[in-house]
């Protein structure tokens, strides 16, 4: 794959953050009075913006869902951005892709200051020029206007970049954007959800991934 610039999801893209995020999910809604004892079940909220996920999978008005969010980020900023793990083989392909002379980048919805820390911590910040998130007042959550933002600030071309995600919300993101896409398929979305997108590609694992980039 010929594109100079390589621009990464984070949730179950680089990172598999299932404990920290379905613990803190059950964190804030066990505050609003919801018991859900099985954290399989809060799943679902890897990926999509955490406002609109909770006002969709609870039926919360804004003003509740804000409440949520807000309890979320009580414990995910203390305990629960140190709950995840680095897919195995990532850094292997960081590594590679920096080699060939690529610039990468991160593009999550996850606020900028906590997709920063979780960089830090695992230590694969040093692979990305800038690593892009959400504002904590929930500018920019949408992958549309992240990506558009991103374009914008680092003044890259479409033609030359490449959108690497697991979700929908990252394809749909890639695509308003004029930008080839890659589906992962081993993160959270499934087959179905993915291919529904028409991603320019599709690898079910990291090595397919890394494979491709070697061509």
């Amino acid at each position: 794959m010929h594109y100079q610039n390589i621009l990464f999801d984070l949730d179950g893209t680089l990172t598999d953050p299932r404990e920290g995020i379905t613990r803190s999910i059950q964190y804030a809604l066990e505050k609003l009075g919801i018991i859900e004892p099985d954290l399989s079940k809060l799943e679902h909220f890897i990926g999509p913006p955490l406002l609109q996920a909770f006002m969709q999978f609870y039926g919360f008005d804004e003003a509740k869902a804000w409440q949520a969010v807000n309890f979320y980020r009580e414990r995910f900023k203390v305990t629960g951005l140190y709950e995840n793990e680095v897919f195995e083989g990532v850094i292997e392909l960081l590594e590679t892709l920096v080699a060939q002379g690529r610039h990468l980048y991160v593009a999550t919805s996850k606020p900028w200051e906590f997709a920063r820390e979780i960089a830090r911590h695992f230590d694969f910040a040093k692979h990305f020029k800038v690593i892009y998130g959400s504002e904590l007042d929930g500018t920019r959550t949408n992958k549309v206007e992240l990506l558009a933002h991103l374009l914008k600030e680092e003044g890259l071309d479409p033609a030359h970049t490449l959108m690497i995600g697991d979700r929908k919300h990252d394809l749909i993101g890639a695509r308003a954007n004029g930008l080839d896409v890659v589906a992962v398929g081993y993160g959270f979305g499934s087959r179905e959800e993915l291919e529904a997108e028409a991603p320019t590609y599709h690898f079910d694992t990291l090595a397919e991934l890394h494979r491709a980039f070697m061509r």
